[in-house]
């Protein structure tokens, strides 16, 4: 039996997605695939579209067969965070095969060689990493210069500050740094990049940005019909207007709360709040008015709005850098929660139980029973991130709120 994983937020699932469950059942042979997928907040810090379990569904629809949560802590992190949570959930299952990624690249050879590079950080990179970042240019456009300098036979073609490319990257150091016996496996991206913002009506697939964009900006869903599967479709009308669409602007008081009730501390202890950032916030506070205004104004050549709204989020769901530390320092992940899964996939259960050195969550009332302070820390982060989506999703649909011990599993 062969098992194949990847890792995704599905904000919300479109055609691309669907490709890469095809993809990765074909290229690894796989019997089953795991999807571990971003809880109600995402990378860029941003509030999911749709709540997790409504994305749960749209992968099992399309090809998925079991849906785990990564946990908040990592699905709001960096690139290297989220990378390292989602491969140790992964590889901690201790069955699977294979995890299939997209990127821009589309070739492993050249990601692995800057992975590992990543991985040892030679003195000589780091030397002009900090060099680059003295220039004033922000980490991520740093890192690329210092790369580029440092491997004289990095390819040209390959574009280091593009998000999934960076993320292929990590996943690769993520292995690397485990010894996992995980295979990666390198999709060449099609479509629109992920930035782009406008819909493609070709052949080719739109970003899952210009699908959010076109739901936020338009009255109704008829514009992404022909952009997702037919089943992503069916249940996005379902719940258009009742739980979704949700944006970061729904947050906007509770994080002005929280951001009023500290401001007398400060908010360096929160995940990537520096010092300055910290002072920086403090000084801006009273010209709050959104938390994406706010993301604005905050803004500069050496911090990127994405960052921002990371910092931000963390903030609002109290995730703070000794936490970040704590689990780093344990072990990363310690539980494997199921969000979803199809009947059929028996044996892949069998096969986890066997091989898996974290317990399975499949009913939250249990968990203190198998999990220890540390794993029962990080999922009560991602209980509570649950409760904050659920209260702006409740507010602003005026819908019932429904208690994260209640919820059922999606299972078709």
């Amino acid at each position: 039996m062969k098992i194949a994983g990847v890792i995704a937020e599905y904000n919300p699932f479109h055609n691309g997605h669907q490709y890469h469950l095809e993809q990765t059942r074909a290229l690894s042979g796989a019997d089953y695939i795991i999807a571990v997928i971003s809880g109600d907040f995402m990378q860029r810090g941003v509030p999911a579209l749709i709540d997790k379990y409504a994305r749960a569904e749209m992968a099992l629809q399309n090809g998925a067969d079991l849906v785990l949560e990564l946990p908040v802590v990592y699905a709001t992190g960096s690139a290297e965070f989220f990378a390292m949570g989602a491969v140790s959930l992964l590889d901690q299952l201790g069955c699977v095969d294979f995890l299939c990624f997209g990127s821009e690249c589309g070739s492993l050879k050249p990601l692995s060689k800057i992975a590992s590079v990543l991985q040892d950080e030679p003195k000589e990179y780091r030397s002009s990493l900090q060099a680059e970042l003295k220039k004033g240019n922000s980490f991520p456009k740093a890192r690329s210069l210092a790369l580029r300098g440092f491997l004289s036979d990095c390819p040209g073609n390959i574009d280091l500050t593009s998000p999934n490319n960076i993320l292929g990257i990590e996943y690769i150091k993520a292995l690397i740094k485990r010894g996992s016996r995980i295979a990666p496996l390198a999709l060449q991206r099609q479509g629109s990049g992920y930035h782009d913002s406008v819909l493609n009506n070709s052949l080719s697939f739109s970003s899952a940005s210009a699908i959010r964009d076109n739901i936020h900006s338009c009255d109704g869903l008829s514009g992404i019909r022909q952009h997702v599967p037919s089943s992503v479709f069916q249940l996005l009308q379902a719940s258009y207007g009742k739980t979704f669409p949700i944006s970061s602007n729904d947050f906007s008081l509770m994080l002005q709360y929280r951001l009023l009730l500290e401001s007398g501390s400060g908010f360096a202890p929160y995940q990537d709040v520096t010092a300055a950032l910290s002072d920086k916030i403090r000084k801006n506070l009273y010209d709050y008015e959104s938390f994406e205004q706010f993301c604005c104004l905050l803004k500069s050549k050496e911090i990127t709005h994405s960052r921002l709204s990371r910092s931000l989020t963390h903030i609002l769901l109290d995730i703070t850098s000794s936490k970040m530390q704590e689990y780093a320092e344990k072990g990363y992940t310690f539980y494997a929660r199921i969000l979803g899964l199809r009947r059929e996939a028996a044996p892949l259960f069998c096969a986890i139980k066997a091989h898996s050195s974290i317990p399975l969550i499949s009913k939250l009332a249990d968990a203190p029973s198998f999990l220890d302070e540390t794993g029962l820390s990080m999922l009560e982060d991602d209980i509570r991130s649950a409760h904050i989506y659920d209260s702006a999703a409740c507010h602003k649909f005026q819908a019932p709120f429904i208690n994260e011990y209640s919820r059922q599993l999606v299972i078709l």
